[in-house]
């Protein structure tokens, strides 16, 4: 079977890699993997105008950063390259003589403004201009012309050339395309135009290309957005054409806004404040820059669980997934027809969901890195463990972590809660902190019973827990919230504490 499941992502460079992009290049990676086949990354280059080197190389990085690593590519060829279409031009130029040969396609020398000017005459009498069966006989085409001055016009290569869609609309040319996802769609090719398959730079256009390079390159199945499903009569003809089997089509659903209404776009992230991208993307035309999904401290392999889920659930309640896992239970049947809303508070649901898995030494590493010796030099490494244990569990982004140590070792007077103490702190309150403060100083004292103790005080007193407890965390974090503080009183140590409600409450006092 690996010999025959092969799959494609094809992405054109002409701009950065969206997430909606992303999205299909990995249905294809899940698929190729569950089905033992491979995945082939195709660089669609031949629009010469907008091709942006900087874009492929950011599809390409994008891709490395997710871990969706493609079995051939430019960068790892194998032997159905090359993966650039536009180093293939050779290959197009060989089929599309066969079509014009054997009567499936035709020299078309109309110019740009000739057509442009049919278009508005037809819409000054309400119509809609399509170049096809019905009109190409008046047109200026190998149809129409005679031998002597078609040879002529074919020699000054000013051409295109076009896919004869049908012969005649004389009678009815139903035909029907199948979708893996949407079924079987019937087509009406008399009302469909005959398209360019052949540009007058001697280039093949998206279409002709998208199928010769799939017939040669051995692909089975072609997942891609909804986008091209317009273009699949076309596809499914030239298959014809060439008396080709086909693959299997999945054209999948788009991505829409935070509101649903529409496609996201990169307009979407700039409003929203949301990265669209998977990693940042310089835009040297608009000269703006557009922060990625790497650059906000996302996981990789987190984002992907998050974007496989619009548009594709298990079946069950089931969210969190390993690449292995998704691999695995993958399936074409619960993938939905309709888009799905990019909700970007999901994304860092999914995120949370994957710090918390990250190992305890890659967090000791971060911390050992990035902050100051002098804050770690009262805590060991077993009390370091414990202080990641307690954050992890709270943060979104691994990077957070280094935040909140730094929020709970830098203890500074000068960032006491001051909207806290002018509005909360009472006579009643200081007293129940005078009282925990004596109790701390007992070294034995555990933990657990710390905590009943202070509660019996806060009861006695008439104070609110809450209250209660934010003014204890204030004299010992300078915040008002944050984690566990009896845990935080273990892990920074009862002298340390003392010593942090001491200068609390002169600074209070006074």
């Amino acid at each position: 079977m690996s010999n025959k499941v092969r799959l494609r992502f094809a992405p054109s460079p002409t701009g950065p890699l969206h997430i909606g992009g992303l999205r299909t290049a990995l249905y294809n990676y899940l698929v190729a993997k569950k089905l033992k086949g491979k995945l082939i990354l195709r660089i669609e280059d031949t629009d010469y105008s907008r091709f942006d080197k900087n874009a492929e190389k950011h599809i390409i990085d994008s891709l490395k950063w997710c871990g969706i690593i493609p079995d051939e590519s430019p960068n790892n060829p194998g032997k159905y390259g090359p993966y650039n279409q536009s180093g293939r031009k050779n290959i197009y130029k060989n089929y599309v003589d066969e079509l014009v040969k054997k009567g499936f396609a035709y020299y078309a020398f109309d110019k740009k403004s000739e057509l442009e000017e049919l278009r508005k005459k037809s819409e000054q009498k309400g119509k809609n201009f399509i170049y096809n069966w019905k009109n190409r006989e008046e047109l200026k085409n190998s149809i129409s012309l005679k031998k002597e001055e078609l040879k002529t016009l074919i020699n000054n290569g000013d051409y295109v050339i076009r896919f004869k869609t049908v012969k005649s609309g004389n009678e009815k040319n139903y035909y029907h395309i199948k979708d893996q996802l949407r079924g079987t769609i019937k087509i009406d090719l008399n009302i469909l135009d005959d398209k360019i398959i052949f540009k007058s730079d001697g280039m093949p256009t998206y279409h002709f290309a998208n199928v010769i390079d799939d017939y040669s390159m051995k692909i089975s199945h072609v997942i891609r957005g909804e986008e091209w499903l317009p273009s699949l009569p076309l596809h499914f003809l030239l298959y014809d054409a060439f008396e080709w089997e086909k693959p299997s089509f999945t054209h999948l659903p788009l991505i829409l806004k935070p509101s649903g209404g529409g496609k996201l776009s990169k307009r979407d992230g700039q409003k929203f404040g949301i990265p669209i991208y998977p990693i940042e993307w310089l835009d040297l035309k608009e000269n703006d820059n557009y922060l990625g999904f790497k650059e906000m401290g996302f996981e990789p392999h987190a984002l992907l669980n998050f974007i496989c889920m619009i548009g594709w659930n298990p079946g069950d309640e089931r969210e969190i997934f390993s690449i292995k896992k998704l691999i695995e239970v993958f399936s074409f049947q619960k993938i939905n027809k309709s888009g799905g809303k990019y909700d970007f508070e999901k994304a860092k649901w999914f995120n949370q969901n994957y710090v918390k898995k990250i190992s305890n030494t890659v967090f000791l590493d971060l911390i050992n890195k990035n902050i100051n010796d002098n804050l770690l030099k009262f805590i060991n490494r077993k009390k370091k463990i414990l202080l990641i244990e307690l954050l992890k569990k709270r943060i979104t982004f691994k990077n957070d972590i280094i935040s909140e140590i730094n929020n709970i070792l830098n203890f500074q007077t000068q960032d006491l809660d001051k909207t806290f103490i002018e509005n909360k702190w009472n006579t009643k309150i200081s007293h129940a902190v005078n009282s925990i403060k004596e109790k701390i100083k007992n070294s034995t004292i555990t933990n657990e019973r710390l905590k009943k103790y202070y509660f019996r005080v806060l009861k006695n007193q008439k104070i609110k827990i809450g209250e209660g407890m934010q003014a204890l965390r204030l004299c010992i974090t300078s915040k008002t919230y944050g984690p566990d503080l009896f845990e935080i009183i273990n892990i920074l140590g009862k002298r340390e504490c003392l010593k942090r409600i001491d200068k609390s409450l002169k600074i209070i006092n006074d």
